[in-house]
């Protein structure tokens, strides 16, 4: 085993508690070019695609990465910004509000970064670099509330797959879901809430999540459970009976049977049904992506109205709202236990490292 390059260390340095928000990814440009390299990292991820590898190397690299970078490029052109990829803004944006939530609440030292699974920044590189910059424990956060081995585990195999090659490893810790924490289920409730106070209320409300297929379900995947279990605890905190809401699952891919009912077959049947109006929700996207302003806000708008419905209303997920970054923040601290402190001295602190640091020096350190 070849271990990276440690970073300059000297005793008594002071150490940090990390915390590292990782979504899923985004290409560097809404372009067929750069769509090419992000596809090919993302579906060559083996838990991603659970076909025998030399069969699905033949599919990936034969057809699908000669065909489907192009026709990516125009979805996400439709929803790039000035600022560059949704997903990547929100994200971002939310790593600092969280640091700045927590850090009114944290007196001990704390760095909070953020990276994604495909794509920049890395997993490693943003790891490696919380390492030099003095974190000796790190809390990795998914921004995924339901788990799932396509999302949530695969972001913590690039981890560990770091933690592997590391010689000084700093201590780890992994939350693996919150689909059904408090302040998660409230945030949601109020996002929706704040809309519909903006633009009134809908005949029903679909709850779209993120698709896999059927047969992860059948061999232990628990995804399909907490999806439904967010939904279900999200209809009661907004007091709707069961014909106001539907669960559905978006993103299919392929021609294997995916969990269902699927978001847009539903969308079609509800403006048959001439549903007067459909509001759209996406609880488990905490930031808004391609899956939510094209497939969702763009598509499902028209399949819906195409079909007969009259209103279509998407409503953005949680991004930078209030209650959400007071979420991710209760989130971090339920899981920080003995990590970090409200009442740490700074001086004492720098005392007691200078301290450590002449004992060293005296029995011989070099640094």
């Amino acid at each position: 085993m070849k271990y990276l390059k440690e970073p300059d260390y000297s005793h008594g340095q002071q150490s940090r508690t990390g915390i590292l928000l990782v979504n899923l990814g985004t290409p560097e440009a809404p372009t067929a070019k750069a769509l090419r390299p992000y596809l090919k990292e993302f579906l060559s991820d083996p838990r991603v695609v659970e076909i025998p590898r030399a069969v699905w190397w033949l599919i990936l690299n034969g057809i699908i990465l000669n065909t489907r970078p192009k026709k990516s490029a125009a979805k996400y052109a439709a929803i790039w910004t000035a600022d560059g990829s949704p997903l990547k803004v929100h994200t971002e944006k939310q790593a600092k509000l969280l640091k700045g939530w927590l850090g009114e609440k944290v007196a001990s030292p704390l760095m909070v970064e953020y990276a994604m699974r495909y794509g920049k920044p890395s997993v490693p590189d943003t790891m490696a670099r919380m390492k030099a910059a003095g974190c000796d424990r790190i809390l990795i956060l998914p921004s995924y509330p339901q788990y799932a081995a396509s999302s949530t585990a695969t972001a913590f195999d690039a981890a560990y797959a770091w933690l592997l090659k590391t010689r000084n490893q700093p201590a780890l810790r992994t939350l693996k879901h919150y689909h059904d924490h408090p302040a998660y289920i409230h945030a949601l409730a109020a996002n929706i809430r704040d809309y519909w106070q903006m633009h009134g209320r809908p005949d029903v409300l679909l709850m779209s999540f993120h698709g896999v297929p059927r047969y992860t379900l059948d061999k232990g995947d628990p995804y399909h459970c907490e999806c439904q279990k967010t939904g279900r605890l999200l209809a009661e905190a907004l007091g709707l009976e069961p014909g106001q809401f539907r669960l559905t699952f978006q993103s299919r891919f392929g021609r294997a049977e995916w969990l269902q009912p699927y978001t847009d077959k539903t969308l079609e049947a509800l403006g048959r049904e001439s549903v007067g109006r459909v509001d759209v929700v996406a609880p488990g996207f905490t930031a808004d992506c391609l899956e939510t302003l094209e497939e969702l806000a763009m598509e499902g708008r028209a399949s819906f109205l195409a079909a007969g419905g009259k209103e279509f209303h998407y409503i953005p997920a949680l991004n930078e709202h209030p209650q959400w970054i007071a979420a991710l923040g209760r989130i971090a601290l339920d899981n920080l236990g003995g990590w970090v402190s409200e009442t740490w001295d700074r001086d004492a602190d720098e005392q007691a490292r200078r301290t450590s640091k002449n004992l060293a020096l005296n029995l011989g350190a070099q640094r």
